[in-house]
């Protein structure tokens, strides 16, 4: 039963009649005593119709007795309508029975009237007047009086009673939509302490307790969130809405709330919401677009340098041919050499402004640390020692290779500052499910005020004619294009550079723990080696060199679970193409060329893409299998 037809159900019980009129003095409500009472026909009991046509019948049925001038009676009765006040009369009908009529107007325009049936009660009185004689006249007016006001006080009740359920129903209907919102809202009176709440506070903005009806925003909040909030309360205290973002230091979220001046009563409405992941990507994105800017600003004049360099380098040659003697040949080594080095210099601008994006993928830290460890040691003095402290819970999405260039940056730039001997740190942890952190610390001196404030801005350097003042830049570069932040410190050790990056947890591939696997390598060493390693894990193995062959057995094998495909195969099509040509089975690539080439690119848009070389470790933690305790690395 809808809630239209339990809300009549209801109406139909009540034993007096009731109607709801519109303020077009269209019917919008009646019940059934209504109808039963005054006998009327269905058109006058259907919502829509009109008050003057009710009137109308019940004139001409003799309801009001005689009734001279039939139309004048019935503009008489639309106009009072139409200036309807609260009333309460007390009436005969033509049957001989007596009513009383209550009517209320409603906020909304139109009005509802009760009509009470109290023949009964006036034929008591009429008893208590005719029979008892011993009574004073004075007391029987009273009486009466007494019973018509608490006729009165009974209609009231009954009109409050339902007001009273009409407003619960309201406010109950309100606190589900509110507490289904994905914000936290909320009202705070002129002293600053909550009267509503969604209970949506501790969701929004962790850490905080979630029934705060009651308690001071201050204390709800915390003092650091509430110093962010404060001016702009006071402006909404004064009149005046207020929309603003702050970072909430306790849960490292980034919130967006919105003030609004209560109109009926000193107070102030709040909405706030959790735009952290909405910050991140619009963060992405503003660098994409200032990288965009810069290429194209230093494009043309990285061009016009590179020529001009190249000249320069000739000149030089030429120069250092012709044999000019001794006091000439420093000249000339100096000179090749501040050329050479504008060159590379050249490289690494092209490096920062090339349109490179983040391209996340499942990545497994202590995996990713170690091969890090591996990389950057030969580059470290004898006496220098990484160490590293993971802290994460499984794989993240990151762009291993940005990641990468980042992190080596910020080690050789901890071995200059620890000179030759020292500790590198690295640490790696989560944020409140938010973030990610990556920290680089060092045993040397620390950042000097300079560095601490200019250290991320390009060619800025405190290492002389030996820095190129690019390399904080790029990391933060970095940073800013996932939609993170970099941050620079000294510590009780030394200096630290810090990177947090948006969390994104790596989901787990639906791929089969066992089954035959279509293995598609146009090597044949490649083959044998990666044959045993899935044959170690459970699988069963068949094989192919091209795309063409891999249909083929596809077509013969209908039990193939899995396809592990080389992207470059034998033949002119790449092993891309099996993707489109069997869609129904699931499939992994996996490839040697760089990140940038056109065919990796593409398959990393397919899904995940295991580069080679790989282990045995590798292999498994890319299909989701447990680890094996293999050594073999193939490329």
């Amino acid at each position: 039963m809808t809630p239209n037809a339990l809300t009549q159900a209801g109406l139909n019980l009540i034993g007096q009649g009731l109607t709801i009129y519109d303020s077009d003095l269209r019917l919008a409500v009646c019940n059934a005593p209504f109808a039963e009472m005054f006998d009327l026909p269905n058109r006058l009991t259907t919502p829509g119709a009109s008050f003057e046509d009710t009137i109308r019948h019940l004139a001409e049925r003799g309801e009001y007795g005689p009734v001279g001038d039939l139309e004048e009676f019935v503009r008489t009765r639309v106009e009072i309508a139409r200036a309807f006040e609260p009333h309460y009369m007390e009436r005969p009908r033509a049957n001989g029975r007596m009513i009383s009529v209550e009517g209320a107007p409603l906020p909304q325009g139109g009005w509802v009237t009760v009509y009470t049936d109290i023949t009964e009660t006036k034929t008591q009185e009429q008893l208590l007047r005719t029979r008892s004689e011993l009574l004073s006249e004075e007391v029987l007016k009273r009486s009466e009086e007494l019973a018509r006001t608490n006729r009165r006080l009974a209609a009231a009740n009954k009109a409050l009673e339902e007001a009273r359920r009409v407003l619960a129903e309201a406010e109950a209907r309100t606190r589900t939509t509110t507490e289904m919102m994905p914000a936290h809202i909320a009202r705070v009176d002129a002293g600053g302490h909550y009267t509503f709440s969604n209970n949506r506070l501790s969701d929004v903005m962790p850490g905080r307790p979630s029934a705060i009806v009651g308690k001071h925003i201050a204390d709800a909040l915390g003092p650091q969130a509430f110093a962010s909030v404060r001016p702009h309360l006071q402006a909404a205290r004064d009149g005046c809405q207020s929309a603003f973002e702050f970072t909430d230091e306790m849960s490292s979220r980034r919130i967006r709330s919105v003030f609004t001046p209560d109109p009926l009563e000193p107070g102030v409405y709040i909405m706030t919401q959790d735009v952290t992941q909405e910050t991140q990507a619009r963060a992405a994105l503003q660098q994409t677009r200032r990288r965009e800017i810069a290429a194209q600003l230093t494009s043309g004049l990285a061009h016009d340098f590179s020529n001009l360099l190249t000249i320069i380098l000739g000149m030089q040659s030429k120069l250092h041919r012709m044999s000019l003697g001794p006091e000439a040949e420093p000249m000339i080594s100096a000179t090749l050499s501040a050329a050479q080095r504008g060159g590379r210099l050249l490289d690494r601008i092209a490096n920062m402004t090339s349109a490179r994006g983040w391209r996340p993928a499942p990545l497994s830290l202590p995996t990713f640390l170690e091969e890090l460890r591996t990389l950057a040691t030969p580059s470290l003095p004898g006496g220098i020692t990484i160490t590293i402290d993971d802290a994460t819970q499984g794989p993240v999405m990151a762009d291993a290779g940005l990641l990468q260039d980042a992190l080596l940056n910020l080690i050789l730039n901890a071995r200059d500052a620890c000179g030759p001997a020292g500790t590198i740190h690295i640490s790696t942890g989560e944020v409140l499910d938010t973030w990610l952190d990556i920290s680089v610390g060092d045993s040397g001196p620390g950042f000097s005020d300079a560095a601490l404030e200019h250290g991320a801005e390009p060619f800025f350097t405190t290492k002389g004619g030996e820095g190129s003042g690019l390399g904080l830049a790029m990391v933060y570069d970095m940073t800013k294009l996932a939609g993170g932040t970099m941050r620079m410190a000294n510590t009780d050790t030394g200096a630290r550079v810090s990177l947090r990056l948006p969390l994104r947890r790596a989901k787990p591939a639906p791929l089969p723990d066992t089954g035959l696997v279509l293995l598609v390598e146009d090597s044949a060493d490649l083959r044998e080696t990666i044959r045993e390693m899935l044959t170690a894990m459970g699988f069963s193995v068949v094989e192919a060199v091209s795309v063409e062959e891999s249909c083929a057995l596809a077509d013969g094998l209908p039990d193939i679970a899995l396809i592990l495909s080389d992207i470059s195969l034998e033949g002119d099509t790449p092993g891309l193409a099996l993707a489109d040509r069997l869609p129904h089975l699931p499939i992994r690539f996996m490839t040697s060329l760089l990140a940038d080439h056109p065919l990796h690119v593409q398959a990393c848009h397919r899904g995940p893409v295991l580069p080679k070389p790989f282990t045995a470790a590798d292999l498994a933690a890319f299909l989701g299998q447990p680890a094996l305790p293999a050594t073999a690395q193939f490329g």
